[in-house]
């Protein structure tokens, strides 16, 4: 059976959404033990391999172009190509493209050829987009997602102006209207400084509400350093952070039955009163 694919795309470049997507995949693998991927579909901004202080990646997904072009990727080639980190658990991580100048030739057969590898690999992929609609990876990665996300902030300019322009009239061409995207807001160094909330936004953007996230400077350290694997890994109050989007994730999924709530019974407490809540 084919595995699900959940995709994140931000409003503007450089708000955190990446970071969002990749808390929200390790948080689901590390919970259930399930099999995650996570693909960074990011054609001119790859960074998740700085994030984990990978400099020189051996695979990455301007490598594989030649079989995504060929047709001749299979789930377990694309598995074999996956990162893997002792610390990561169960999740799989597929850089992006590194070659900036190649953006531009990717086609959507390329995209869809990738995902459906994916699917096929793991229980669930999770693909990090670009904020902009005019490449191959941001609309095929929307279009087939099972679950779409809208990453913004609380700033006007973000979540009006970006999302109009891009999510709105682009994404619209190709039937997505915005009733078909959940919307995460980050609160954080963007919140403190004022803006609006997500009953604003909504109203402005016409997506329901999904998640609020709250990401602290100290979570953006992390990025710098090169050490997002171990700051997630090393305490589980970090980790947490994380669960505003991936417990209802998981309720999407429909995989809490298949949660080992025994074996983390702070899993078992946090569904119970995410239930009770809402």
């Amino acid at each position: 059976m084919s595995g699900r694919l959940a995709a994140f795309a931000g409003s503007t470049p450089n708000i955190g959404t990446t970071l969002t997507a990749f808390g929200t995949a390790y948080r689901i693998a590390e919970a259930t033990g399930r099999k995650v991927g996570f693909l960074c579909l990011n054609l001119k901004s790859a960074k998740t391999h700085l994030y984990l202080g990978v400099d020189k990646p051996q695979v990455t997904l301007d490598g594989l172009r030649p079989e995504l072009r060929a047709g001749t990727l299979t789930a377990d080639r694309l598995s074999r190509y996956a990162y893997r980190l002792p610390k990561l658990g169960g999740l799989q991580v597929l850089f992006g493209n590194l070659a900036r100048e190649q953006a531009e030739y990717y086609e959507p057969e390329d995209i869809g050829r990738l995902l459906e590898a994916s699917r096929q690999a793991f229980d669930l992929t999770i693909a990090d987009v670009s904020a902009y609609w005019d490449n191959a990876a941001t609309v095929c990665a929307m279009k087939n997602a099972d679950d779409r996300f809208l990453v913004t902030t609380g700033s006007l300019s973000h979540f009006q102006e970006d999302v109009q322009r891009w999510t709105g009239q682009v994404g619209s061409l190709f039937g997505l209207s915005a009733e078909r995207f959940g919307v995460i807001l980050l609160q954080g160094t963007h919140r403190s400084t004022g803006g609006f909330g997500m009953k604003e936004i909504r109203k402005e953007i016409g997506s329901p509400s999904f998640a609020e996230l709250k990401l602290l400077e100290s979570v953006h350290l992390q990025l710098d350093s090169g050490r997002l694997d171990e700051w997630l890994a090393s305490q589980e109050r970090n980790a947490e952070v994380f669960d505003p989007v991936a417990v209802p994730l998981l309720r999407r999924l429909n995989w809490e039955e298949r949660l080992k709530l025994t074996e983390r019974p702070w899993l078992k407490r946090l569904m119970a009163h995410r239930r009770k809540d809402g």
